[in-house]
């Protein structure tokens, strides 16, 4: 999806089409996830790991293979709807099959840890192998990698060992999605890590615009950028080693204290090494609170629903990541990029109270 989300809009421009065309062929890649978010999850904790993967395999191969043999804008949009959603629904597979793995508080930060490595590498090889692909031989030989790619992950998965299905506690009521949201604790949880992914999307949007403002190259707004990568990945490399001694609440809180703090002096850094210097301050901070967001969510709900609950979260996350640039675009015109900054700087640390109020949450 990574090298997808890179290689389409290119060949987008190269096409002729509009930067309007090209926004709109990003945000398809997060829209599916919306919708198919909460049925994926109830289908990960009926059919567990195997099958929802295996389906996700075949729509992105397929979406991208329709892109090799039609390279035009709305086959484009179609394989940026069948990647995106095959992501989501094997993401969300993946990770309620680790949760289920794992067998105390230390081993869910662990197993959170290592699995939120992957999207971080995820996010260099795809587009920087797509990238080579297309200098060397063209958008479609580009479009045949990013195809086969999913097949080499199912022959991982293929020989992992699937669980025992859940058993519904004799005499549960029927449920729906939203009655999770009744429970006090996981509302806040998800109001969290909200919170804290509308700041990674608000660094992704104002980097650049602030960079342009400031004169600086495309290279220098990209090292920035990759900058907060290469920590985000780093921090989430050294935390299985800390897991014993890491309490989820405590941790989140002080990303969100932290975050708040390198928000409000970010856009003072007049040189690009100092916005370096927060952007990977801001890669530590913001890289830790997935596994721990994650290590929580799998002990405040219950084993039957877990698969319901992360389709819960992403589907939040990838409406947050649709709406928020639109938001972000329309409030940078009227305040000015640092005021986004300030503001949604404000916003995190006004959350941390909420944050606190995890400490203690109930295990199921």
């Amino acid at each position: 999806m990574a090298g997808t989300r890179m290689a389409a809009p290119l060949h987008a421009l190269n096409q002729g089409h509009s930067e309007a065309a090209v926004g709109v062929l990003i945000a398809l890649f997060a829209l599916t996830q919306v919708f198919l978010a909460l049925p994926a999850g109830r289908f990960s904790d009926r059919h567990g790991l195997k099958r929802p993967v295996l389906y996700g395999v075949i729509a992105a191969s397929i979406g991208v293979g329709i892109a090799v043999i039609w390279p035009i804008f709305p086959v484009l949009c179609i394989s940026a709807l069948c990647t995106g959603g095959a992501t989501g629904c094997a993401a969300i597979a993946l990770q309620r099959h680790a949760g289920r793995a794992a067998t105390s508080s230390t081993q869910l930060k662990k197993v959170f840890s290592w699995l939120a490595i992957g999207p971080a590498i995820s996010n260099f090889v795809g587009p920087f192998a797509a990238g080579l692909v297309i200098d060397h031989a063209g958008y479609r030989a580009a479009f045949l990698l990013m195809a086969l790619l999913p097949l080499g992950a199912w022959l991982f998965v293929r020989k992992a060992h699937e669980l025992p299905p859940v058993v519904v506690p004799e005499g549960a009521a029927p449920t729906r999605a939203w009655d999770l949201w009744q429970d006090p604790m996981f509302r806040r949880l998800l109001i969290v890590n909200w919170f804290l992914s509308s700041c990674w999307d608000v660094h992704t949007f104002v980097v650049p615009v602030l960079g342009h403002e400031r004169g600086f190259s495309a290279s220098v707004i990209g090292t920035i950028l990759g900058s907060f990568a290469i920590a985000a990945a780093a921090i989430r490399v050294v935390m299985p080693m800390m897991a014993a001694y890491l309490e989820e609440w405590a941790t989140v809180s002080a990303a969100m204290v932290a975050t708040a703090v390198l928000f409000a002096v970010y856009p003072l850094m007049p040189t690009a090494l100092g916005m370096g210097v927060c952007s990977v301050l801001l890669g530590f901070a913001l890289g830790s609170v997935q596994p721990m967001i994650m290590s929580m969510l799998h002990q405040i709900t219950p084993e039957h629903r877990h698969g319901e609950a992360v389709g819960m979260r992403m589907m939040a996350i990838n409406a947050s990541s649709v709406g928020m640039p639109v938001l972000f675009g329309a409030a940078g015109t009227i305040v000015g990029v640092s005021g986004v900054f300030w503001a949604v700087g404000l916003m995190v640390g006004c959350g941390t109270a909420m944050a606190v109020k995890l400490k203690g949450g109930r295990t199921s």
